[in-house]
C-alpha cells in the first residue's frame, strides 16, 4: 500500500484551506473528478438545497466557509463544486464514506479511555491522503486524517484542548437543508470541551447524519453521538462496544436510513468479538478486532477487497489513548506493521510507538 503523507498547514481559515486544497489537486483531478460519486453529487448543482446550506454556514461558520473557498482556490476547482462535495452525505445517502470504531471506556481506576478506528474510503485515494498537522489562526492546533478535496474532520483527530474524535458514515435517506456535516464536524475540532463538542452537534440544524465517539483527556467518559436532521442522540459509552455505518441508539430506532450488508455484517462480527472477550474474562484487543478478515460468511471489518460493495478500502487504523495528561495515538497503515507515525495531543512523535500499551 502507497504511503500516507504528513503535511502542516497553518495561518489563517483560508490560507489553511488553500494549503489542503494544494496537497490533493493532484488528486482530485487525476482521480475524483472522473468518479461516479462526484458526477452523482454534482447534480445537485443550482438547487435550493445547496442554496440553504450554503447560507446557513456563512452565517453561523464563516471561519469554515473561509477554508471552503481557500480549499477551492487550492484545488483549482469552482468553489459551488468544491463545496457540494463536502455536502455529498448530506446529498446522497451512498456517498462513500464508512469506517467502524471500537469503543473502551475508562479503567475505573486509572481513568484511560481508548478509541480505535478504522478509516474506510475511496481506494483511489490510497497514497493520496495524509495526516495534517493544522495550526489554523482562531483554532486550537489539531492532527487529523485528510482527503484531498475535502475539510478536515470528518475522519479521526485529536486538538491540542485535549478532544479526540472519530466519525463514522451514517446513511440518512431524505434530504434537509441545515448545516452540512462535514461542517459540523469541522467545528466540533475548534471546541475546548466535551461539553462544547456535543453543542455543535446537538444545537445547529443539521443537513446529514454521522456518527462520533468523543472523547476529552478532563473527562473520565467516551461519548457516542448519533445525528441527523430529525435528531441528536448523546449517550455516554459505559462498556467495551463497536459502531460501524447504520444508527443503533434507541433514540434513533425512527432514523430513515441505508444499512448496507458491509455495515451489518461489521457490526454483527465486532459484537460478537467483543462478547467473546467479555465471556472469556479477558480485555478486548481493538486493534485484532479492526484487523479482522477471518468471518467467512460475512463481509470483513477490515476492508481490502477490489470489489467491496460499498466501494471503500480501509485507509488507515488510529489507536488513540485518552489519559488526563495527554492522549497519545498512533496511527497505522495495515495490520501487523509498526505504526506510520505517533502523537502525542496534536504533535507528531519523532519515535515510533511502544510495541505494548499499558
Amino acid at each position: 500500500m502507497p504511503a500516507l503523507g504528513l503535511i502542516e498547514v497553518s495561518g489563517s481559515p483560508y490560507e489553511a484551506g488553500q494549503a489542503l486544497g494544494r496537497f490533493g489537486a493532484s488528486a482530485v483531478h487525476r482521480h475524483l473528478l472522473h468518479t461516479a460519486a462526484w458526477h452523482e453529487v454534482m447534480q445537485w448543482r443550482g438547487s435550493p438545497l445547496a442554496a440553504a446550506m450554503a447560507a446557513h454556514v456563512q452565517q453561523r461558520f464563516p471561519r469554515i466557509w473561509s477554508e471552503l473557498q481557500g480549499l477551492a482556490d487550492g484545488l483549482r476547482v469552482p468553489f459551488d463544486d468544491v463545496f457540494l462535495w463536502n455536502c455529498r452525505g448530506d446529498v446522497w445517502a451512498a456517498s462513500p464514506d464508512g469506517c467502524t470504531t471500537v469503543q473502551l471506556p475508562a479503567d475505573v481506576d486509572r481513568r484511560i479511555a481508548r478509541i480505535v478506528h478504522n478509516e474506510d474510503g475511496d481506494p483511489g485515494f490510497a497514497g493520496h491522503c495524509a495526516i495534517a498537522e493544522c495550526r489554523i489562526d482562531g483554532s486550537p492546533g489539531f492532527a487529523a486524517f485528510v482527503y484531498p478535496g475535502s475539510l478536515p474532520g470528518h475522519t479521526f483527530a485529536v486538538t491540542e484542548a485535549g478532544l479526540a474524535v472519530t466519525v463514522n458514515n451514517l446513511r440518512q435517506r431524505g434530504v434537509d437543508a441545515g448545516v452540512p456535516r462535514m461542517v459540523l464536524t469541522r467545528a466540533v475540532l475548534d471546541a475546548s470541551t466535551l461539553d462544547a463538542a456535543v453543542a455543535v452537534l446537538h444545537d445547529n440544524p443539521r443537513a446529514g447524519g454521522f456518527h462520533l465517539t468523543l472523547g476529552h483527556r478532563a473527562h473520565p467518559v467516551l461519548v457516542s453521538v448519533e445525528f441527523s436532521s430529525q435528531g441528536c442522540s448523546v449517550r455516554e459509552i459505559g462498556e467495551p462496544s463497536l459502531h460501524a455505518n447504520h444508527a443503533i441508539h434507541p433514540a434513533m430506532s425512527g432514523f430513515a436510513q441505508i444499512v448496507t450488508d458491509s455495515s451489518r455484517d461489521r457490526q454483527r462480527r465486532g459484537d460478537a468479538l467483543l462478547n467473546e472477550a467479555r465471556e472469556a474474562g479477558r480485555a478486548p484487543d481493538p486493534l485484532a478486532i479492526l484487523a479482522d478478515t477471518h468471518d467467512a460468511s460475512s463481509l470483513p471489518i477490515y476492508r481490502a477487497a477490489p470489489d467491496d460493495p460499498d466501494d471503500e478500502n480501509t485507509l488507515a487504523t488510529a489507536d488513540i489513548v485518552i489519559r488526563t495528561s495527554h492522549i497519545e495515538w498512533d496511527v497505522y497503515e495495515q495490520p501487523g506493521t509498526p505504526p506510520r507515525y505517533r502523537f502525542i495531543d496534536g504533535h507528531r512523535q519523532t519515535q515510533h510507538a511502544p510495541q505494548g500499551r499499558e
